[in-house]
This record gives C-alpha cells, sequence and structure tokens, in this order.
C-alpha cells in the first residue's frame, strides 16, 4: 500500500508571515505522525521563507517516523545536511523568484554537482534521492549517478484536465515503471490534491506520496488530524 508522507513547509509558511512562533510546524508533524503518516517532509530553502533551522534540528529529535529533507545540491546544506542526518535526502531544484518548487532536477546537467553532494553525505548513511520530471532520460540519469529513490514530479499532471492529464499520467507511470525496473524505490509529489491523488496512488511501483500544500489548507479548517486522515483515505482505495 502507498505511503503517505506529509510535508508541512506550509505551516510554517503561515508562521512566517508574521515572524511569529505559531503555528508551529514540528507540532504540526508530531500530529501528523498521529494521524498516521508515514513520513515528514521539509524543504530547507537558502532563503528561510518557511522552514528554518531550528525547525530542522527539532523534527529530527521528535519525529518518529522518517524525516526526509529537500534541499538543493551544495556546499551550504550538505554542511547542514550532515549535522542533522535525516533519514533521507531528496535533492531538488531551487530559484529565489519561485513561489514553490516549478519542476524537477535536472540530472543530466548538473552531474557534477550531484555527484559531489552524494560522495559527500552518502558514507553517513544517509538515503539520498533525486526530486525529477516524469522523463525516461532523467530517470534513467538518476540510476546511473547512484541513487537509491527518485520522486517523480506531479504538477503538471495535477494543473491538467482530459487528455492532457491522461498523457501525463502515461508518461509518470512509465517513468515509475523504468525506475523500478532499476531497483529505484520510486516516490510521488507536487500539487496533489484529494482529488487527483488517486490515479497517482494507483501506480504499483509508486511506494510514498509526498503530500504538503492541500493537506495544510484543509488543516486549517478542519484541522491537522483530520486533513491527514482524510487523505489517508483517498489513497487507500488504490489498495482496495
Amino acid at each position: 500500500m502507498v505511503k503517505l508522507g506529509v510535508n508541512v513547509d506550509h505551516v510554517a509558511n503561515i508562521r512566517q508571515a508574521r515572524k511569529s512562533v505559531e503555528p508551529d510546524p514540528v507540532y504540526a508533524a508530531m500530529l501528523a505522525e498521529l494521524a498516521g503518516a508515514d513520513g515528514i517532509t521539509v524543504h530547507l530553502r537558502h532563503d528561510r521563507r518557511h522552514i528554518q533551522d531550528d525547525d530542522l534540528r527539532l523534527l529530527r529529535k521528535q519525529v518518529r517516523t522518517k524525516l526526509n529533507l529537500e534541499m538543493a545540491a551544495d556546499d551550504e546544506m550538505c554542511a547542514i545536511a550532515a549535522s542533522v542526518a535525516p533519514d533521507m535526502i531528496t535533492l531538488v531544484p531551487e530559484r529565489p523568484e519561485e513561489i514553490t518548487t516549478e519542476g524537477g532536477l535536472d540530472v543530466i546537467g548538473q552531474q557534477k554537482i550531484i555527484r559531489k553532494t552524494i560522495d559527500k553525505l552518502a558514507p553517513l548513511g544517509i538515503k539520498i534521492g533525486i526530486f525529477i520530471d516524469p522523463d525516461k532520460n532523467q530517470a534513467q540519469a538518476a540510476q546511473d549517478i547512484g541513487v537509491k529513490h527518485i520522486e517523480i514530479h506531479t504538477g503538471i499532471y495535477a494543473k491538467s484536465k482530459g487528455e492532457h492529464q491522461q498523457a501525463e499520467l502515461h508518461k509518470i507511470i512509465k517513468v515509475a515503471e523504468l525506475a523500478d525496473s532499476h531497483g529505484l524505490e520510486v516516490n510521488a509529489g507536487h500539487d496533489l490534491t484529494y482529488y487527483n491523488v488517486l490515479p497517482i496512488a494507483e501506480i504499483p511501483q509508486i511506494s510514498e506520496l509526498n503530500i504538503g500544500h492541500n493537506i495544510i489548507a484543509r488543516a486549517v479548517l478542519v484541522g491537522m488530524e483530520q486533513a491527514v486522515l482524510q487523505m489517508l483515505k483517498v489513497i487507500q482505495r488504490a489498495g482496495s
């Protein structure tokens, strides 16, 4: 059955809007775990627009399932990751002007820096993966570079409709099949909602979905535990 990783970045977004102490993303993570989440995901960005260094350190102490750190592949983030030792790292692209991550990391074009990051962190026993677009060439490059998992970017699928959405779903399926055949763990995420997640959850090769914004948006209205439970109920239909 597909697992659910809950991204709590947007809890920190609300807090940082007022430079306050609430809501606390660490507390939100604990509530998500109590509701049945299989892991917690955070993205520590260079501009610290949401998750802060202290959040990451506290999450490392408090998370009882799995802590997945999304980060750029550079020296600053490598040093932080090495000091915190999350359970897994997902390398993502990052641009200062973007509202949120807009696509997958170009593994083919950035092999040198990605290999440097892997060489620094893999000896620490941290499982390292890459966030990629649903592109077979990128999946093959990720496998060649030696990562343990990929996360397929589902943003275009999520924003599409009709035949275009079905075409994007087909791309995701094919990349998931290819990566799985090479022994990579396959995750997926970005812009997934209660209404579009099921076809992704039904892909047999996908083992985990990472979902943030839509869960946090609902949590504002119904509470964190209820929002997570509702998402779990939807994705668990994939196994029925």
